[in-house]
């Protein structure tokens, strides 16, 4: 028999949902400094980039607005127009570093659409490949991740260094 160590999700699978959030982990996030710490990629004017804590493929990262608004059509057109501009960077970055068959990109927009975090809005970036979502994933709802956090969050931010100097 296998087995497939993921003690990371260890606090995400043990932790109930709060009944009332205490903070936005997205505005959180974009107030800290300690950017390798909450795998913060890169900044930009309006938006961040950042890495999925519990990601669909290595390399999931996403793009979330400093405003705090719960609707695409709520953001302002600054901020919408840097999420598709870093959403080209992302796109730059992930091929660079891991040369993927393909890349989705999407919002869930609120919490029955399926977004985990629906009060702050957010864009998805992942890498797919022929294959990433195979039995494991389907009837074990499980993913089997190649790297970890760390090291994404190291390759990742040297290519975003890179491509937007």
């Amino acid at each position: 028999m296998h087995q497939l160590w993921s003690p990371w999700r260890y606090r995400y699978a043990t932790q109930g949902k709060p009944l009332v959030p205490s903070a936005c982990i997205f505005c959180d996030k974009a107030a800290s400094t300690l950017d390798e710490q909450n795998l913060v990629l890169f900044r930009g004017n309006h938006c961040y980039v950042i890495l999925n804590l519990y990601p669909y493929t290595n390399g999931h990262l996403m793009i979330v607005p400093y405003e705090h608004v719960d609707s695409l059509a709520a953001a302002s057109p600054e901020a919408s127009a840097e999420m598709m501009h870093l959403a080209r960077l992302a796109e730059t970055a992930l091929r660079t570093v891991y040369q993927p068959g393909g890349i989705n990109i999407g919002m869930n927009l609120g919490e029955c659409a399926g977004a985990g975090v629906a009060a702050h809005i957010h864009l998805h970036v992942l890498p797919r490949w022929f294959g990433d979502a195979n039995f494991i994933s389907v009837i074990g709802e499980t993913r089997v991740l190649l790297e970890e956090l760390p090291v994404t969050w190291q390759r990742l931010r040297d290519a975003f260094a890179s491509i937007s100097s």
